[in-house]
Formats: structure tokens, C-alpha cells, sequence
């Protein structure tokens, strides 16, 4: 059973960070793709950032390009994701995802991931 762990979440000003951190296990963090989404009170869920063991990777949502970075952990089973410059408009509920990698995927989050997180709130304030 795949399970995942955020915290890190919380409350901050505009301009502000946060670390999120997703907590897993080794079998999990080294065969899944690991990515984190957000989905803000009346929005539809966003893919935000994704990454697999080999460390490769992608931002899905423009809007965090240049502030955000996801990263692994592969000593402590995490998968990060740094936070830098917040924007109001960054208030979410964040949740990590996990579905088990195939060979040639890249782990895109317009894909289906099976496995979610309970999500942490991050909230920016102007």
C-alpha cells in the first residue's frame, strides 16, 4: 500500500516561502513518479511539479516556473517542493501524488495518478 505523508504547509505573507515535504517509502520513491498538485477553493485541481528517481524534473504550471522547485530525497523517501516568492494567488490546498512509472514516461500530471496524500493548506497573504 502506497502511502504519502505532506506537511510544511501554513500561512505567510506575499513574497514570502514555504517547503512542502511529501514523505513515502523507499519502494515508493524509487519505481513512482512523485508529483505535487493544487487546487484553490473554487479552481479545478492544477498539476504543479513532477519528478522520478532519476531526479528529471518538469513544471507542469507556468505560474510557478522560476519560484518553485521540487526535488528528491532519496536517502529519507521525501520529495520536496520549495516555495519562493508567494503569491496570493498561490493559496491552495497542496497534495503530493504518486502512480507507479513505466519505462518512457515522464511522468506528465495531465496522467492519471493513482495514489494522493491527505493535502496540506498553504495560504499567502497580501
Amino acid at each position: 500500500q502506497v502511502q504519502l505523508v505532506e506537511s510544511g504547509g501554513g500561512s505567510v505573507q506575499a513574497g514570502g516561502s514555504l517547503t512542502l515535504s511529501c514523505t513515502t517509502s523507499r519502494a515508493t520513491i524509487s519505481t513512482h513518479c512523485m508529483a505535487w498538485f493544487r487546487q484553490a477553493p473554487g479552481k479545478e485541481r492544477e498539476g504543479v511539479a513532477s519528478i522520478y528517481f532519476l531526479g528529471k524534473a518538469t513544471y507542469f504550471a507556468d505560474s510557478v516556473k522560476g519560484r518553485f522547485t521540487i526535488s528528491q530525497d532519496n536517502a529519507n523517501n521525501t520529495v520536496s517542493l520549495q516555495m519562493n516568492s508567494l503569491q496570493p494567488e498561490d493559496t491552495a490546498m497542496y497534495y503530493c501524488a504518486a502512480r507507479r512509472r513505466s519505462y518512457g514516461d515522464t511522468c506528465d500530471t495531465d496522467a492519471y495518478f493513482r495514489y494522493w496524500g491527505p493535502g496540506t493548506q498553504v495560504t499567502v497573504s497580501s
